[in-house]
């Protein structure tokens, strides 16, 4: 099965809902919860506008104001990053997380990869529910990581 690229996908809950339109992205936002993170503490809008053009995002919106976000980095074939996953504060607690994951799996292109990776100090209890395991195993995954980039320039 080929997945477009450029399909929009979405799903509805109550007042909420979470899409794949790029159009719908409030940057400012993402831009604004993801400067305070713990994973990308200092980052810059022009930074997050060049992460989210090149990824498959899942915005999630009550009323049309930018509840969560999360995006997958993937070659739309084998291989996906699911990173930046939020959802705000004062939506934590309702269930939105679990149903944004449940959203991302079952986006089209979720079915056909080999590997999903994730990294996250975060949530693991919810990660596990979907299936994510630590990588535990020597030698096995590598990574550069430069953690404090966006705050020691």
């Amino acid at each position: 099965m080929n997945v477009s690229i450029s399909a929009i996908y979405e799903w509805r809950m109550n007042d909420f809902l979470i899409s794949t339109d790029n159009a719908k992205l409030n940057i400012q936002a993402v831009h604004q919860y993801l400067t305070r993170s713990t994973w990308a503490k200092g980052i810059d809008l022009e930074t997050v506008t060049a992460s989210v053009a090149n990824s498959l995002n899942f915005g999630i919106y009550h009323n049309e104001s930018q509840a969560g976000f999360a995006r997958l980095i993937t070659d739309y074939a084998t291989f996906a990053y699911l990173c930046d996953v939020y959802v705000l504060e004062e939506y934590q607690g309702d269930g939105l997380g679990r149903w944004l994951m449940e959203c991302i799996h079952s986006h089209p292109v979720f079915e056909k990869l080999r590997r999903i990776l994730l990294f996250t100090t975060t949530a693991p209890w919810l990660y596990k529910k979907f299936g994510y395991e630590p990588v535990n195993k020597k030698n096995y995954a590598w990574a550069i990581t430069r953690p404090d980039i966006y705050t020691d320039r």
